[in-house]
């Protein structure tokens, strides 16, 4: 414990950020690291709980009161030794993990959590700074071949264990670049892609093979794939967006997310974009329908295109402020967030349903109609019942759909492979990670549902023991979910 006063004298502080006015011109991060010994105090308030809560809210069981000692210790290299025992990519979940970390912080049952995220982001990037991050090629080989397939951090995490483990591993990319959601789904503001190419180059320099815009189950079957490979790993993700089927819905400039976000994050990558094929909210009136993180994404990027106004709505109603008698500590807590794309600009409505969308003559949508909802549960699941004379117009000429995923895509690949697919509509897997075809495994989104970036990484390096010991009997690579 660094500090065994820390907790009582130093209050949380918020990560120092750019100004509004000069972030929303550009792409670059929102966020700052904090200076060395403003971090040393925040992380001075971990108490090295006897019972360190904190490891039940993180996936990756990340040892975060050593890292926390360590960093008020200044002793940098060893705390970045503690972080890579458990996570393979601490500058992503530094930037991109809402930290469930902290709602389960013992700190946070009277008072505000310790600042774990951005510790952690600050230990992986001193380590990069002073050149302690180095590219490690595995003691031994073991002659076997891996074919992993998505390149999300599912799969990332994956080809990471398993080519330290000795086994030669090819990453099969469909899109022209590595990444997968982290690549096209995440803003620039959120994270800039020259942190994702940097870990990139690592696992090349490594030995890991990338093979990109090979579409496994079109470009390249199943079976050829099984035929060349001692282990597949499927880690496609969840990218089957929820619709909208109301009235309307076929009209000019109603979009998902995912047509939105991955052409401005092409454009920042410098790929040129014909301007009849850009979507755009320059100038326009913009609704974005889903209160979650990837509508979050659409309105920072709304926000930076220049929109002339964006409104958000959420089906659910407003979280309160704090937490409520059934949402007690250790659990996530369900409150209102305000992210860094709220605080520059934009309406929110909350238990609001849309009704119908308007348009004009050359078929391009204008409006929105829609009212207020009421929620009742039934057997735990929420109804939504429209109140009577609530109902209103929303001027629109861009619409975002951005209220999550239902699974993986009922693709080629997946019925090549001839998997089982469970009731929710995801890949089916053993306890060991292997699906119903033996020798093909399956982690993260495409086999749990979409979720958190946190919960992939755990998932590709726990899936990545299965099939290391499938190939050899028995495995050494830590698991951290079973």
């Amino acid at each position: 414990m660094g500090k065994a006063t820390g907790f009582l004298e130093v209050r949380r502080e918020k990560q120092p950020a750019r100004p509004v006015t000069m972030r929303v011109r550009d792409w670059e991060e929102v966020y700052l690291p904090y200076g060395t010994e403003a971090l040393r105090a925040q992380t001075s308030r971990c108490m090295d709980c006897g019972i360190p809560f904190c490891h039940q809210g993180c996936p990756l069981g990340n040892l975060i009161p050593d890292w926390n000692d360590l960093v008020y210790r200044d002793r940098w290299q060893a705390a970045i030794d503690r972080l890579h025992a458990t996570n393979n990519f601490p500058e992503w979940t530094g930037r991109l993990c809402p930290a469930p970390c902290e709602g389960s912080c013992v700190l946070g049952i009277n008072d505000s959590p310790v600042t774990i995220k951005a510790a952690e982001a600050a230990i992986v990037e001193r380590a990069f700074d002073e050149g302690w991050i180095v590219a490690k090629p595995p003691a031994r080989r073991t002659g076997k071949r891996v074919a992993v397939v998505g390149s999300g951090p599912a799969g990332l995490a994956a080809a990471a264990q398993l080519y330290q483990a000795g086994h030669r591993v090819t990453v099969f990319e469909r899109a022209d670049r590595i990444g997968g959601l982290l690549r096209y789904g995440i803003p620039e503001f959120k994270l800039e892609k020259r942190w994702l190419d940097r870990r990139l180059a690592l696992m090349k320099e490594e030995g890991v093979v990338f093979r990109t815009g090979c579409h496994v189950g079109v470009d390249r079957t199943a079976d050829d794939v099984l035929a060349n490979f001692d282990a597949v790993v499927l880690a496609g993700g969840a990218t089957q967006p929820r619709d909208l089927p109301v009235p309307g819905r076929n009209l000019a400039g109603i979009h998902f997310a995912m047509e939105y976000l991955p052409q401005q994050n092409r454009r920042c990558e410098g790929d040129d974009i014909p301007q009849d094929q850009f979507i755009t909210a320059e100038g326009k009136h913009v609704v974005i329908i889903g209160g979650g993180d990837t509508g979050a994404d659409c309105l920072g990027t709304v926000h930076r295109q220049g929109a002339r106004s964006v409104t958000q709505l959420e089906l659910l109603s407003r979280p309160p402020d704090t937490r409520v008698a059934s949402n007690p500590w250790p659990l996530w807590p369900n409150i209102f967030r305000v992210s860094s794309a709220h605080e520059e600009g934009g309406e929110r409505f909350f238990s609001i349903s849309t009704q119908q969308f308007r348009g004009d003559e050359q078929g391009r949508v204008t409006a929105l109609e829609v009212a207020g909802v009421e929620t009742t549960f039934v057997d735990g699941r929420p109804s939504f019942t429209p109140v009577a004379g609530s109902e209103f117009q929303l001027e629109a000429d861009l619409v975002l759909l951005a209220m999550g995923f239902l699974g993986p895509e009922r693709s080629d690949m997946l019925a090549q492979f001839d998997v089982r697919m469970t009731e929710r509509g995801t890949v089916w897997r053993d306890q060991n990670w292997m699906t119903s075809r033996p020798g093909v495994f399956t982690a993260g989104d495409m086999q749990r549902g979409q979720s958190l970036i946190v919960w992939a990484i755990a998932e590709g390096r726990s899936c990545a023991r299965g099939v290391d010991a499938f190939l050899m009997g028995t495995s050494e690579l830590p698991a951290p979910l079973s």
